[in-house]
């Protein structure tokens, strides 16, 4: 019998490309993906037409009986759909997990997350547009019991992670746990929906519409992480393929630190490389003069009021990102799995991300 799979967030930015990449790799496997309509549905359809191993449940993240099903029904399940932030589609894969599988056959569940996690300091100081402090740079593997156990329940996305802590720490036997934490994220999709990150295409939105590229009110030194999106699939593909295989599956190492491939201490930073925002903000504004989408731009410091002043271009939650820090050391995923980013950098990448964004906003053909 072929492997279940179930995906949410099959026509979003990660989940989209996540899919594509393990499609691709495993036409094999039995794919139940969630979608809130037919029309939903029928992009996926069109991507990959006459694929006879992809089936459809229809519902949105506060369908919990529908989630609970198909997770219920599922050998490995991966969240991707707004997964960072929602409780009950979390707790509803975790319940539907437990209802099925047990010690001799466990439920494996991929949660992904975000470093957002790590830039609850700055918010809670308002240490805006200042570059991070030594204790602000975290480790996945040597230190992922600060992870777990030493940060804020007012973190980003911390109350969603800790229903999956939570859950692996009180089932150990029957459910198996990966926390993915991704960055900054670029590099354009390859999913059958939205194939468009948000950080850096809301930096070169800002930069096309306003004229100059901003930089966060301070010293222009926070410092984010960043992957390549076609990375990040790959390390998913991997994961995946590690629950199905029962000798990686039950690397829990105890639940106990530094932790194993899964279980309570497995979370994962998949970051490849690290960026100043404000160098992001100059190489765009070189760009777009160099690409001649403007006759001259500059980085320009911008206060926080104007960054995120409610008229400014892009979302606010995206702009106010620029002027925090999050920086982690990603260990585990090279450790444990061999997995390897072989993607082109951030900085190599933007040319494409902003002639994108570009032509988006009708500015290039």
């Amino acid at each position: 019998m072929s492997p279940k799979i179930f995906l949410l967030g099959a026509t979003g930015y990660i989940g989209g490309d996540a899919f594509y990449a393990l499609y691709n790799a495993h036409p094999e496997y039995d794919y139940t993906l969630l979608v809130r309509s037919q029309s939903r549905a029928d992009v996926v359809t069109k991507a990959f037409p006459g694929a006879e191993n992809i089936h459809f449940v229809f519902g949105n993240l506060d369908s919990a009986d529908v989630i609970s099903e198909a997770a219920a029904a599922a050998d490995v399940v991966l969240h991707a759909g707004n997964s960072a932030d929602d409780q009950p589609s979390t707790q509803a894969i975790v319940d539907g997990l437990l209802k099925s599988h047990s010690a001799s056959k466990p439920g494996v569940y991929i949660h992904v997350s975000g470093t957002g996690l790590l830039v609850w300091y700055d918010t809670k100081n308002k240490r805006f547009g200042q570059p991070p402090l030594a204790d602000q740079t975290y480790n996945d593997y040597e230190g992922v019991e600060r992870l777990v156990s030493g940060m804020p329940e007012d973190a980003p996305h911390r109350d969603v992670d800790l229903i999956v802590l939570r859950a692996a720490a009180a089932h150990p036997d029957s459910l198996r746990t990966a926390i993915v934490a991704p960055p900054t994220i670029y590099g354009h999709g390859r999913g059958p929906g939205n194939q468009r990150s948000m950080q850096v295409p809301g930096l070169a939105k800002y930069l096309l519409k306003k004229g100059y590229a901003p930089i966060a009110e301070g010293s222009g030194e926070t410092v984010w992480d960043n992957v390549y999106v076609w990375d990040l699939s790959a390390l998913f593909v991997r994961l995946v393929e590690a629950g199905l295989n029962p000798e990686q599956r039950d690397n829990t190492a105890g639940n106990k630190s530094p932790g194993g491939i899964f279980g309570t201490h497995a979370y994962y930073f998949a970051a490849a490389g690290t960026h100043r925002w404000s160098d992001v903000a100059k190489q765009l504004a070189a760009s777009a003069v160099e690409q001649r989408f403007l006759a001259s731009a500059e980085a320009t410091n911008e206060s926080l009021e104007m960054l995120l002043a409610e008229d400014a271009p892009g979302s606010k939650g995206t702009r106010q990102t620029w002027a925090v820090n999050s920086h982690g050391e990603a260990v585990r995923a090279a450790k444990l799995l061999g997995w390897k980013p072989v993607g082109p950098s951030l900085k190599a990448s933007i040319p494409s991300d902003l002639a994108e964004e570009a032509k988006l906003l009708g500015i290039a053909k």
